[in-house]
């Protein structure tokens, strides 16, 4: 009988883990850059010719391989990373499968020079298309050259899916950054068609780097962060909310050393952003995971940029708090412009001449909002602001001591009554009334909701859902998570749970889909923050209800009273929406505009 399983080339296999490795000129850039600096390379150069189609050269100072090594470097599966199985679950490289150097010399004419320390002369392996055609000595100093030239020549097809040489090009300048903001104390060097782009030479900090990077003035606007947590340490630098981008493209993640994009990461670092971030935009941050190596299992994809955790949940909880807990304060703002240092003793509860959040604003039902705003109305009334408002207000030397940042400022008027006029030294700060007492408001409701038992709303008919094999495995697990919210849940056979409560703060919500959306987020990150956030939208609603208007005059004990409020909250720098509370405009921004530099 004719078998109709047969076992493919040798030529066909490096193909095909060629199509797995190499999709394109950056990873080639990214493997032979990977194995440079587990080589201990100080100094790379990266020389690439029309956009890494015609040429991909790498020059390192690392410790370089023997005639011998250089032959079985080619061979697939050929390593001196791994000894046996164990080692895969205990990586301290970024490369290890021995897959790289095979599968780029296939569909490549490859040129690879390295010699050893110690060692008068190097060796030299030529190869086209994974056929060594010429191998020899020659003379070369200590470390490794590999040149790989016409990428894609023996496969056309794949060769016609790369983009424009700059297109190309800007994802190996991308690679490049990526492996130079890992390694600041490696010197690298990338140059196109006989261009200098950036000389990245050795740096002792990451901040050095950055700025070597990314620009110096990025700096400014970026808070440094390291904090750890039972074998788990998050350092780096993540923007401040009013530095962001509409896209993803600024946010680099490594763990242990390795660039990754994985969504348990991102979606962790967006979530300590929530609720001091605009909807659709995203921050810049480098941060560096460092855990123990059995704890994350790196080899779940052939380019290694996803990741596996063994507690990703615990994993999750630990980003997104250490990223709230840089955000929390707003050290950056007093650091970079300094003020009278704060009392050791914690400062007094302001005494507010009228209420910042109205008592009843905390309730949580629609007829609630609107008793709060008719009283919020009739306890402060729109007044027009007195002539003595216009003139500065500062506070006194005893009251500026017992004061935090917004509270020491001078007051010197309210413009078009929504916005208020500050003095900080010699710099004008101006600060959105609504976006700040929102922000209040916000805090307010938010740590009254945690420290209290949230009210559920019983059904009057339990709602039974059918749920998928997964989600309801996973809504299972978690029904104690789940009821700490105000969704009591129960199997009801098979597939299906019921549902007999909602919070009541939520009113009407599609249950169905909210919960389902938990069970995605569970399945993807292993933890859920859906419900939390739901609840947070409607904490914002209120507060938004709630807060001062613009186009609303104020008295300057009103203000005071909005300033000291807004010094006892957190992420006092945006409303819930992520809307800025405050501008600052430095002495010289004003004096340029007036010419007067």
């Amino acid at each position: 009988m004719t078998s109709h399983i047969r076992i493919l080339p040798e030529e066909i296999c490096n193909k095909i883990a060629a199509g797995e490795v190499v999709e394109r000129p950056s990873s080639v850039v990214k493997e032979l850059l990977e194995n440079s600096l587990d080589a201990g390379a100080g100094e790379v150069r990266v020389d690439i010719r029309a956009g890494g189609r015609r040429l991909i050269r790498i020059v390192d100072d690392g410790e370089g391989m023997s005639r011998d090594d250089l032959f079985l470097a080619l061979e697939r599966h050929a390593t001196s990373k791994l000894s046996s199985d164990e080692d895969l679950f205990r990586l301290r490289t970024l490369g290890f499968r021995g897959e790289a150097l095979p599968s780029i010399a296939s569909v490549s004419r490859l040129t690879l020079r390295s010699c050893p320390a110690n060692s008068l002369e190097g060796f030299e392996i030529q190869s086209e298309g994974g056929v060594v055609k010429h191998a020899g000595v020659t003379g070369m100093a200590r470390g490794t050259c590999i040149e790989a030239s016409d990428l894609f020549f023996n496969t056309p097809a794949r060769r016609k899916f790369l983009r424009r040489d700059e297109t190309e090009f800007g994802h190996i300048a991308d690679v490049v950054t990526k492996l130079a903001l890992a390694h600041p104390e490696v010197h690298f060097r990338l140059e196109h068609n006989g261009k200098t782009i950036f000389d990245a030479f050795r740096q002792g900090t990451l901040a050095a780097r950055v700025a070597d990077l990314l620009g110096r003035p990025l700096l400014r606007d970026l808070l440094p962060l390291d904090i750890s947590d039972g074998g788990l340490r998050l350092h780096g630098m993540i923007s401040t909310p009013e530095t962001n981008r509409s896209g993803t493209g600024a946010i680099y993640t490594f763990i242990n050393g390795r660039y990754i994009r994985d969504r348990v990461v991102q979606h962790a670092l967006l979530d300590g952003y929530r609720s001091v971030l605009e909807k659709g935009r995203y921050p810049v941050a480098i941060l560096f995971l460092e855990m123990p190596p059995e704890e994350v299992d790196v080899n779940v994809h052939p380019t290694k940029h996803e990741v596996r955790f063994r507690e990703q949940g615990r994993v999750h909880s630990f980003l997104s708090g250490a990223v709230r807990q840089c955000l929390k304060p707003v050290a950056w703002l007093e650091e970079a412009h300094p003020v009278a240092p704060e009392p050791t003793t914690a400062p007094p509860a302001p005494q507010s001449t009228a209420p910042i959040m109205p008592a009843s604003a905390v309730n949580p039902y629609r007829h609630g909002v609107q008793e709060a705003m008719e009283s919020y109305g009739r306890r402060m009334p729109t007044v027009a602001a007195p002539a003595s408002f216009f003139s500065p207000h500062k506070a006194t030397p005893a009251e500026a001591e017992n004061s935090g940042f917004f509270g020491r400022l001078t007051l010197l008027g309210q413009y078009r009554r929504s916005y208020l006029l500050c003095q900080d030294g010699d710099d004008l700060v101006l600060i959105d009334q609504h976006a700040a007492h929102e922000r209040i408001g916000f805090e307010r409701l938010k740590k009254e909701y945690r420290d209290g038992v949230l009210e559920r709303q019983a059904l009057l008919f339990p709602a039974v859902i059918e749920f998928d094999y997964r989600e309801s495995a996973l809504l299972k697990e978690n029904l104690a998570e789940l009821a700490r919210l105000g969704f009591e849940l129960e199997p009801f056979g098979g597939r299906s749970l019921a549902l007999k409560t909602i919070p009541r703060l939520l009113g009407e919500i599609d249950s169905e889909r909210l919960l389902r959306e938990v069970a995605e987020e569970l399945a993807a990150v292993g933890k859920s923050s859906a419900v939390e956030s739901a609840i947070e939208k409607v904490l914002a609603v209120i507060a938004c209800h709630g807060a001062i208007r613009a186009n609303r005059s104020l008295s300057p004990p009103e203000i005071s009273s909005l300033l000291d409020a807004l010094d006892q909250v957190d992420f006092k720098i945006s409303c819930p929406h992520g809307r800025p509370v405050m501008k600052r405009l430095s002495i010289g921004e004003i004096e340029r505009m007036f010419r007067r530099t």
